[in-house]
């Protein structure tokens, strides 16, 4: 849905201050919207939801952080210096005063207060669509918060309230397992009430619903649960993988949106910005970034070389696995496989000579008016093979199948032309594990894969047990609420 995202709403947050004066003759009414009053519409509604939905494209720096927090990836770019705060994190030293978690947590916060806008008033008037437009609200709602869930653990919650300037005073980090009790209710209502498909590209659907539900419980170790829902999508929604001679092309624009996608954020080169606010961009410039340095040639657009894969990542590859060539770029063989193609080889800082293929640059954008920041490339947040590997996983760890684990696994081994698995019990929930690894390489995920499975200590260099399993909350606010919130461990120095 490249146009869900084509202007801004301002009203979302436009809390007018309502100025007195002993001269009454002076009070002039204001030509804004007071937020107050706003909603007497269906379309105050679907504008506000496309407001909502606007914050998704903010997300594109936080996969691609999540990547580089992990093994698979360094942060690379230009020197030590470039981006500290992605610098900061993939050697595991970041602190509370990093402005790239400020980010992530600000912009999150932005996503869930345009939704609890929506809740706020949502029985002020009655219309047609309605319920479509509530469960598509709770579904987002439930996005942003799981995402926060991720990163920082308890964090403040707000249920059908926006939280506004002054509250922060009053309210308390919550418990996670309350958050993921919110995340489920409204992801239960998404999935009861909406389609597998909607007529417009990129609104939320059915699929999305169960997908994300399905992963809020596999990351609480709620496998039965888990199980349950992933079956059900398996069984009966739309999607299926893509065959193995068009898996090298679906990360390639013209394949967006394909069967296999089942939660695609929406992207666009339409529309430019700048470097003074990313969260306001059109494009994905987390691919811009990804891009090689200096590069002209063929199918490629230059970047700026972060997010590069490390050997370790190529090396978990199996000989004869087609996801490696299309999964990651090697630009040593590329430069010799196309004549008169070329890059910057002293440019650039930890260059591996590997860049992350899925997600860099293509030529033909209309790069307006700058092509780091103005990629059309969606982020495919949940594939159906990634459904199938979750699936996999909570039969197995949940001790419920193995062998319908197995099949589901096959499937994704198959179409990456691998032959099929045998194993059980343990070894079989490692199989998923490697499984994942190379299926989902440069999509964000490992990191939190490593995580919550107690996998990161020893695996991610200079992850601290007891400290790096979550992100610290930003120092600014801590400050703002006045200090009544406890910090992350281990980031209290």
């Amino acid at each position: 849905m490249k146009n869900l995202k084509t202007y801004y709403i301002l009203i979302v947050f436009a809390f007018l201050a309502m100025f007195s004066c002993a001269d009454d003759f002076v009070d002039v009414a204001s030509p804004d919207e007071n937020s107050e009053d706003f909603f007497n519409t269906e379309q105050d509604y679907q504008d506000a939801l496309i407001a909502a939905y606007d914050y998704l494209q903010a997300t594109a720096q936080q996969f691609q952080v999540a990547e580089i927090a992990s093994d698979n990836t360094l942060a690379g770019g230009e020197s030590a210096t470039d981006t500290p705060g992605i610098q900061e994190i993939d050697d595991m030293i970041h602190t509370p005063t990093n402005n790239i978690l400020r980010n992530i947590w600000t912009w999150n916060y932005t996503g869930v207060n345009r939704t609890n806008y929506i809740m706020e008033f949502k029985d002020k008037i009655d219309f047609p669509n309605k319920t479509s437009v509530i469960a598509q609200t709770r579904f987002l709602r439930a996005f942003y918060y799981f995402e926060l869930v991720k990163w920082f653990g308890d964090v403040p919650l707000s249920i059908d309230k926006r939280i506004q300037f002054g509250d922060q005073f009053t309210i308390d980090r919550t418990p996670k397992a309350e958050v993921y009790a919110l995340i489920e209710e409204d992801l239960i209502f998404a999935a009861a009430n909406l389609p597998y498909t909607q007529s417009q590209t990129g609104r939320i659907t059915k699929g999305a619903a169960q997908a994300l539900l399905g992963k809020a419980y596999l990351f609480q170790d709620k496998f039965t649960e888990a199980a349950n829902v992933f079956e059900d999508l398996i069984a009966n929604g739309p999607y299926e993988l893509l065959p193995s001679d068009i898996a090298p092309l679906m990360w390639e624009n013209e394949y967006e949106n394909n069967i296999e996608s089942v939660f695609e954020i929406q992207y666009s080169d339409v529309d430019g910005g700048s470097y003074d606010c990313f969260q306001c961009l059109e494009g994905n410039y987390a691919v811009g970034f990804n891009g090689v340095r200096g590069y002209v040639g063929p199918v490629f657009d230059f970047g700026y070389s972060f997010n590069v894969p490390t050997q370790e990542a190529v090396d978990a590859f199996e000989d004869g696995d087609i996801r490696l060539d299309y999964s990651i770029l090697d630009i040593e063989q590329w430069i010799a496989d196309h004549p008169g193609a070329s890059y910057d080889e002293t440019a650039g800082y930890e260059q591996t000579g590997y860049f992350n293929r899925k997600y860099i640059a293509r030529l033909g954008d209309a790069n307006r008016p700058d092509a780091a920041l103005t990629n059309p490339n969606n982020t495919r947040v949940i594939r159906f093979a990634d459904v199938l590997l979750m699936a996999a996983e909570a039969l197995n760890r949940g001790g419920i199948s193995d062998s319908r684990a197995l099949g589901y696994l096959n499937q994704v081994r198959n179409r990456a032309m691998l032959g099929n698995v045998s194993t059980t019990g343990t070894n079989l929930t490692n199989d998923i594990y490697k499984e994942r690894r190379v299926e989902l390489v440069g999509e964000g995920h490992r990191f939190f894969d490593l995580v919550r499975t107690g996998k990161a200590v020893g695996t991610i260099p200079g992850f601290q047990a007891g400290k790096n399993e979550l992100f610290p909350i930003p120092i600014q606010e801590i400050e703002l609420s006045g200090n009544r919130w406890q910090q992350n461990p281990g980031y209290q120095n």
